[in-house]
């Protein structure tokens, strides 16, 4: 891709990204903003609406409790008269009930009376038609009237009125219900029956309908833990499946606070008294409908940004690219065998000071190649020198095991195994290309080192081995531990009059490979040693007392970090003790 068309699609990504981000943001604030609206208005609309359905079901309870004017029923009642006594006295009071007390526009439709043992006293039906049916008594059909409710709110101890509805086939809409229980006197304990009055759903569709704020809103009136009383608004498909999930949260008592399903908006407006709740859903395709005036004048905008920016980048992107061009092209040149060839500076911007650095470049790679060619002929010469000296390590191993076999033959076991012990030595020592050991293989060569130096001094040292078997395949840096048995011949032992010991110790402390080498020689004053070894100063390693030590702490805190190393205990006349902490196996597989 040319870079001309590189920097057309930075541009036009860039208006386009900006363009974006700006629609984002903006989306989100207005429509943040006028959900905020749509939610004022909507809890305020279903405030009002609330106090109106409060003031009509207030007049039914007031209605209703004109009951208690009926004294002479009341007082039957009270004394618990027989069921055929109290029908047959009063098998008119609920029509006299209904046409007197209520008025022609609280739409009673039905009116029970009913003993605090749910028996039926008197029934009204304003009308007994196919099509206008209503039930004798509620409890015929307990399903179908949604009579349980009542029969369990007379059993509670609530004492407002109930606010209940069910379904009337034959009418194919929900019936208002009212419930209200009659007491003995105000002694509320003592419930002496009930009053069930239930009214069209027209009084509150009406009410509904009043208070909508918008055609495609849909509002509903349903109790907590109860079936919806009334509802206004056309729904359809996946609408009426959220209203139907919403009012099945809200009969099981499953919802909790403010709802905001898919592509919709609820609210909803409390009434204490009476537990009735108003909902109101809105789609939110209202919500959005500027955002979808706001989206297509920013695509406007952005087809008119996209040509502008074509126009304007390949303008720009002229005085650019040209000098480019003619770089690549000097550089194409060179490629072919030309390295004679510099680029032509044209500008001093920052495509001049390229072309100027890459002439510089050229020059310093002219000069860079002659140094290398000096220089292989060096190494070459230092190759030829390196193979000539691995001869002689070869050579001494060759002759040592020449001397090991001749003696053997000629029955001389110690000069056998001293030459054996010897070969062994610097072959290890001198195998280099591997610069860790095992536990295992360090010991061994330890073995070697002590035979060889018993057999050449004669100062009857005895060694003590106490190794842990689960070390043995550890690894640590080569040539680790046969140094520290070496200072302790010439340090602590050399001077030690009476039995020389040293003692080898190697086991695992907390994860770690502790190494202990000790002896019972003259000791020595450890603290400065201790200081320099802690310091970790390089030059110990080249000069000074004890290299063996410092190298070895030099190398160990090298590769591991300061929180190995060694560490010296000693008592003047006792003996020293030379400790070597390393990571153990499983820490250095983990680190």
């Amino acid at each position: 891709m040319k870079l001309k068309v590189k920097i057309l699609l930075l541009c036009m990504g860039s208006t386009l990204l900006a363009l974006s981000l700006q629609t984002f943001l903006f989306q989100e604030s207005s429509s943040a903003f006028i959900y905020e609206q749509a939610k004022n208005e909507s809890e305020n609309s279903l405030e009002n609406m609330q106090n109106e359905v409060s003031a009509f079901i207030k007049d039914i309870e007031s209605s209703m409790i004109e009951v208690y004017m009926e004294k002479d029923f009341i007082q039957a009642l009270k004394e618990e008269r027989t069921m055929e006594a109290l029908r047959q006295e009063f098998y008119r009071k609920a029509y006299e009930i209904a046409t007197t007390r209520f008025k022609t526009q609280d739409s009673v439709v039905s009116l029970y009376l009913y003993t605090k043992n749910h028996d039926i006293v008197s029934t009204y039906r304003r009308a007994f038609t196919p099509k206008h049916n209503y039930a004798a008594d509620i409890y015929e059909n307990p399903g179908e009237e949604n009579a349980e409710i009542v029969k369990g709110y007379f059993q509670s101890e609530d004492a407002a009125m109930l606010v209940t509805s069910y379904y009337n086939p034959y009418r194919e809409k929900d019936i208002l219900r009212f419930v209200l229980k009659l007491y003995n006197n105000s002694n509320r304990s003592d419930r002496i029956g009930y009053v069930v009055c239930d009214v069209d759903s027209k009084v509150f569709t009406s009410i509904l309908k009043k208070y909508s704020t918008s055609s495609t809103m849909f509002i509903w009136l349903q109790p907590e833990g109860d079936r919806p009383v009334a509802s206004y608004g056309e729904i359809s498909g996946k609408e009426e499946a959220y209203y139907q999930e919403m009012a099945e949260k809200i009969r099981t008592g499953n919802q909790t606070g403010a709802f905001r399903l898919e592509k919709q908006e609820i609210f909803k407006a409390w009434q204490d008294k009476y537990n009735l709740t108003a909902y109101s859903m809105m789609p939110q395709s209202i919500l959005q409908q500027n955002q979808s005036t706001l989206t297509n004048n920013l695509l406007f905008i952005a087809f008119v940004m996209i040509i502008l920016m074509a126009f304007l980048t390949a303008a720009v992107s002229r005085s650019v690219i040209r000098p480019l061009d003619m770089l690549m092209d000097t550089i194409q040149q060179i490629k072919g065998g030309a390295s004679h060839l510099r680029t032509k500076v044209v500008s001093k911007d920052e495509i001049g000071e390229l072309g100027q650095n890459f002439n510089e470049m050229l020059d310093r790679m002219e000069e860079l190649m002659q140094k290398e060619s000096q220089a292989n002929r060096l190494l070459s010469q230092a190759e030829y020198k390196a193979l000539q000296a691995q001869i002689n390590p070869h050579f001494l191993y060759n002759t040592l095991d020449t001397m090991s076999s001749i003696a053997e033959i000629r029955d001389c076991p110690e000069v056998s195994m001293l030459s054996q012990s010897l070969s062994n030595i610097f072959r290890y020592c001198l195998n280099m290309k591997d610069p860790f050991s095992t536990v295992a293989e360090e010991v061994s060569h330890l073995k070697n080192y002590s035979y060889v130096m018993e057999m050449r001094m004669h100062d009857n040292v005895k060694y003590f081995y106490e190794i842990d078997e689960n070390v043995l395949k550890d690894q640590l840096p080569r040539i680790t531990i046969q140094p520290l048995v070496e200072n302790a011949l010439n340090h602590g032992l050399r001077n030690k009059r009476g039995g020389k010991e040293i003692r080898i110790a190697i086991c695992r402390e907390d994860g770690r490979l502790k190494i202990e080498v000790s002896d019972n020689g003259v000791g020595m004053d450890a603290g400065k040693l201790n200081e320099d070894l802690a310091k970790n100063d390089l030059n110990y390693v080249e000069k000074g007392d004890s290299i063996g030590l410092h190298n070895i702490n030099a190398r160990i805190k090298m590769l591991y970090g300061d929180d190995y190393g060694i560490v010296i205990a000693s008592v003047l006349g006792k003996g020293t003790r030379v400790s070597v902490t390393l990571p153990g196996q499983e820490e250095m597989q983990n680190g």
